[in-house]
């Protein structure tokens, strides 16, 4: 697992565990990675800043987000050493 900065080398930093699967794993390439983005970062705003890196194919409103193994709003808060994951939708049959 890497560490990506996507904030200035600030003490106003947090670190954030993102968890991929499905497309957003393969657009991503991994599965897992450490996220260092500022204290003030939303949920969308992160999504957003790893979108653009990853040029990630689905928009956020089809999304669904998770913090810390419970579905989130996408305005909920997130803190230092959350683990966040953005969920696709799922087809079954």
């Amino acid at each position: 697992m890497s560490t990506i900065d996507v904030a200035p080398n600030t003490d106003a930093t947090m670190t954030i565990n993102v968890l991929y699967f499905a497309s957003l794993a393969d657009e991503a390439n991994c599965q897992e990675e450490a996220v260092s983005v500022e204290q003030s970062t939303s949920l969308t705003e992160l999504y957003e800043q790893l979108s653009q890196k990853h040029r990630f194919s689905r928009p956020q409103a089809e999304l669904r987000v998770a913090v810390n193994d419970y579905f989130a709003k996408w305005t909920d808060q997130i803190h230092d050493g959350d683990s966040v994951v953005f969920i696709t939708p799922v087809a079954g049959g």
